[in-house]
This record gives structure tokens, C-alpha cells and sequence, in this order.
């Protein structure tokens, strides 16, 4: 009987405690660098320097761009014109982006973001773990 008590209430501290993906949606803004690919708990890509880092701006109305950008030796960026229109949805607990071109719209999920780390998985089972981008140091 303890036993099952303390389960239970270790799974309401668990689902009180989970994350709400829309609190940390400001946390996108800002310059990604792709550290790893997976797909079914497997290593694809190991990325260990990037030649371009991923840049997201977000409005007010959850819309927004994503573009590449290139880090330089001065610690700034080459920025080119082309960027990816999106729109960030929460549904059914999930913060999914959707990227609107003239082709199609292309769903991604965020599964974790901090300031240390953002996770998004693809509709084809990828999984895209980055790090925030930092300047080059050659020293």
C-alpha cells in the first residue's frame, strides 16, 4: 500500500513537473549550430564544425524565418537574402514548426529546447540536435 502511494505521487510530481514547450519558445531565437543527426536511436551524422550555423527570428504573432548563415574569423556572420517563413503551433503538448514555401509545408517538432540545446525531430524520423553557435576561436 505505501508502495503504491508513492508511486502515485511520484507520477503527479512527474506530469506536474513536465515541461511546457510554449515557456521556452524565446529560447529559439538566435544562432544554432548542428551538432548530430539521428534516426532510430542511431548515429547518422556527427557534425564536430559546421560551415553554416542556423539562425531563427521569432515575431510576436508566433511567425518567423530560419536562415543559414556562415560564421567568420571576426566573429561576425555572412547573411544571405534567402530565409524559411514558419509558424510555430502548439498542439497536443508538442511546439511544432511549420515551414510555408511555395512547394509545401514541412512539419518539424521541437522535443527540447534550453539554452544549452535544441532537439527537433523530422516527418521522417531524423532527429537534429544543435548547440547554441559560438565565435571561432582559433587560439
Amino acid at each position: 500500500m505505501k508502495h503504491s502511494i508513492s508511486v502515485i505521487i511520484s507520477l503527479i510530481i512527474l506530469i506536474g513537473c513536465a515541461p511546457n514547450p510554449e515557456q521556452n519558445i524565446e529560447q529559439l531565437n538566435g544562432y544554432w549550430q548542428i551538432t548530430q543527426v539521428e534516426k532510430n536511436n542511431k548515429l547518422v551524422k556527427e557534425y564536430t564544425i559546421s560551415a553554416a550555423v542556423d539562425y531563427f527570428k521569432i515575431e510576436g504573432d508566433l511567425s518567423g524565418f530560419k536562415k543559414k548563415v556562415m560564421p567568420t574569423f571576426q566573429g561576425t556572420y555572412i547573411v544571405t537574402q534567402h530565409h524559411t517563413p514558419f509558424s510555430l503551433k502548439l498542439e497536443n503538448d508538442s511546439l511544432n514548426i511549420y515551414y510555408i514555401n511555395d512547394v509545401a509545408t514541412i512539419k518539424e517538432t521541437i522535443l527540447k529546447i534550453s539554452k544549452t540545446e535544441l532537439i527537433i525531430a523530422d516527418a521522417n524520423g531524423f532527429i537534429y540536435t544543435y548547440k547554441p553557435s559560438k565565435k571561432i576561436d582559433l587560439q
